[in-house]
Order: C-alpha cells, then structure tokens, then sequence
C-alpha cells in the first residue's frame, strides 16, 4: 500500500497529520504493549540541529520522566547521526528507567543512530529501515563532518605530501588551519564510538545470548565482547563499505555482520502501523519546517526551521508600537501579512486589519490554504529580543 498517497491525497493539513501520528502511536502502544517513542530528524533542510545533540537528550529525558519502569520502551530511530557524547547520555538514561529498550527502524539511522540502535537489547527492522558504517559527526568550522572522513582525508594528504615532497597550495593552506588538539579530538571521537558500541553489545543485545545457534555452544562473557569488537571493527571499515553514508539494509545486516534482527514485515498488524509512522515522519518534514520530531502519545515536541524572508517592520523596535511580518508560502507562494503589537490599542488593531494584516496566532504558525505551515517562532524571538519586550496576542 502506497501510505505516502493514502495521506496525501487525503488534503490532511500539517495538524491533522500530528493528530494522525499520535494516533498511530496509540496503535502502536496497544498491539505490542510497549511504550513508544518517536525521535526523528531529517538532513535535507540543512540545519545543523537536525543530527543527534545533547538538548535531545533533555527534551528525551523531560518526556519520559513519569513513564519509567512502568513498561518496555520502543524507540523509533531516524536521523543521520551526531553527537556520540549525546546518543551515549540517551541510551543509557533509556536503560536505566526500562526494562527492556527496543529500536524500530523504518527509515535510515545512520552513523550516531546506528551506534544507539546497537545499544538497544533488540532492533526491529522493515523492508526500508537501514543502519550505516559506525562513525561520529565532530564539528570543523561551521560545518558537521563525518570524523572517518576527515580522518581519511587527513591521512590521504600526509601520503601525497611523502610521495611527492610537497601538497599542491590548496590543500597546503587547508592542513596548515589543522591544529594537532583538533586532529586529535576527531581521532578521538572516532574511537569513542567503536567504544560505545563495544561496550554496549554484550551488555544488552548479547544480554541473554547464552548458546550459540548453530553449534549450541555456550556463550560465554569473552566470546560476547570478541563478537562486539568483530562487528565494530566490521562496521568502523569504510574502506569495506565505500562510504559513510552507505546503507545497510536488513539481509546485510543478518548474513554479512551477523546480526539478530527482528523482521517487522512479518507481522502485517505492526507493520502497517509502523510504515504509517514512517510516511508521517517523512510528510511532516516535507510539507512543513519541522525538521525534527519527538513523539509519544501523551506528548510532542516538533522542532522547526524559521522561514525565510520573513522581515520586521523597519525602525527602532524600542520605540514600536506595532511590527509587521510578510512572509510568502514556499509550496504555492500565496502572501501571508501579520501583525503583533506591545501595547493594547483598539485603534491599531482596526488599522492595521483595514490595511490586509491579521494578527498573529497565539501559536506563531501561520497555516496555508494549500496546507504548508510556516513557524513564525523564530522571527519573533528576534524581534522580542532586539525590542525589549513581548508581543500581546488578542483574545
């Protein structure tokens, strides 16, 4: 079934699709008798906060703060990797108030995700769900880098630079900005997540592993950690996978690297609800500015990109009565005009209706007839900062 057209071509706006993946949540919940959450990030807005960051681990934290012991979390997993320093601060508070942590993969988890999803005591996997090569993103100017990469690259030019006697000025002027304490903290961090995930497998995943499948030999706590290092240092070889980004699907994962995966596909029941919470995740980030989502049924937190080209009213905001924001919708370019004001005055709102602005939702989102949405949060955050003062909202 195509669930991506099924909602599409329902007209849904961008709420009833957040109504629609918290009810798909409770579905969820009640067929498998766990408690889920949803914790996704998309990579195509290019915002930095879309990989794994620490101010996750506290909106996490926060949710789950009077679910805990009560029953097995699941955690639906998407997002192109981050901080191992965070992911290590998530998955242990998941383990330290559940019973059991299972991840569901339905999308890509890659990189940060792919080590938190080894870190669970079981992953559950569709058709579509992927992990990727273990790696950290570390942060190199203004930009987040994958640390295997820049690693490789670094090495690549000490090579060139002993075969040839010199580099070609480019790259020449590029390693000069290298400092040995930012090499080393890359290094670093590429080795703290082969060490997570190390440490991590025998004390979860492996946990009741006692015999092995085929031989029925016993498992001891030596063998689960020399099959921990294999499949880090399986998944730490780039070299082996050709990429950083590269995915590996669910038949690689069981035959190649030999690991235990649950197969969601074979219950249609979880499946279709699953693939449901997927095409949701996906249309949310699509039709509106959220780029991440965090989701249980008795809460969510939809974090979202400012749009653009959405300017105050020129001037001193200090002495403003009245600010103005224009903005057009980036699906079908319709023009949108608000206004907000310091003060109560009865005249201004009268004047500024008759010139075409409405106020501004108490929400701060403004809602398209073509059913785009546009956060006006972060523009407003600007002009109250730069004013000095808040905007009043009519009742």
């Amino acid at each position: 079934m195509n669930y991506t057209y099924d909602y599409i071509s329902k007209e849904l706006s961008p709420m009833d699709l957040q109504n629609e993946l918290l009810n798909r949540i409770k579905d969820y919940n009640r067929l498998r008798g766990t408690y889920l959450l949803v914790y996704t990030t998309t990579t195509n807005k290019g915002v930095p906060d879309a990989h794994v960051t620490q101010d996750d681990y506290y909106i996490i934290r926060d949710m789950l703060a009077d679910k805990k012991g009560k029953v097995g979390l699941d955690v639906y997993l998407e997002t192109p990797g981050g901080s191992g320093e965070a992911a290590e601060q998530i998955v242990d508070f998941f383990h330290a108030n559940f019973p059991k942590v299972t991840f569901v993969i339905a999308g890509a988890a890659m990189s940060a995700g792919t080590i938190m999803a080894l870190g669970g005591d079981e992953i559950m996997m569709t058709e579509t769900g992927s992990l990727g090569p273990i790696d950290a993103q570390v942060t190199i100017g203004r930009s987040v880098q994958s640390a295997y990469d820049y690693v490789e690259w670094i090495d690549s030019k000490i090579q060139e630079a002993a075969a040839k006697g010199s580099l070609n000025p480019v790259d020449a002027v590029m390693i000069a900005q290298i400092t040995p304490g930012e090499l080393g903290g890359v290094k670093q961090a590429l080795q703290f997540a082969k060490d997570l995930v190390v440490k991590w497998l025998p004390e979860h995943k492996f946990k009741n592993w006692v015999a092995t499948e085929t031989t029925n030999k016993p498992v001891t706590a030596e063998f689960k950690e020399i099959r921990a290092k294999e499949i880090a240092e399986t998944l730490c070889d780039h070299g082996k996978w050709r990429s950083h980004g590269r995915s590996l699907k669910k038949k690689e994962l069981i035959f190649d690297i030999q690991l235990k995966i649950t197969d969601i596909d074979a219950d249609l029941s979880l499946s279709n609800i699953v693939y449901r919470i997927h095409a949701l995740c996906r249309l949310l980030c699509e039709m509106t500015p959220t780029y991440k989502i965090f989701a249980t049924e008795d809460a969510k937190i939809f974090k979202t990109s400012a749009p653009r080209g959405i300017p105050s009213v020129p001037g001193n905001l200090n002495q403003a009565d009245v600010i103005q924001l224009e903005a057009a919708c980036p699906k079908c370019g319709r023009h949108h005009k608000y206004y907000g004001k310091f003060i109560e005055n009865k005249s201004k709102d009268e004047e500024m209706i008759k010139n075409g602005f409405n106020p501004i939702p108490k929400d701060k989102k403004i809602r398209c007839d073509c059913g785009f949405e546009l956060d006006l949060q972060g523009p407003i955050n600007d002009i109250e900062a730069s004013a000095g003062k808040k905007i009043l909202y009519s009742t």
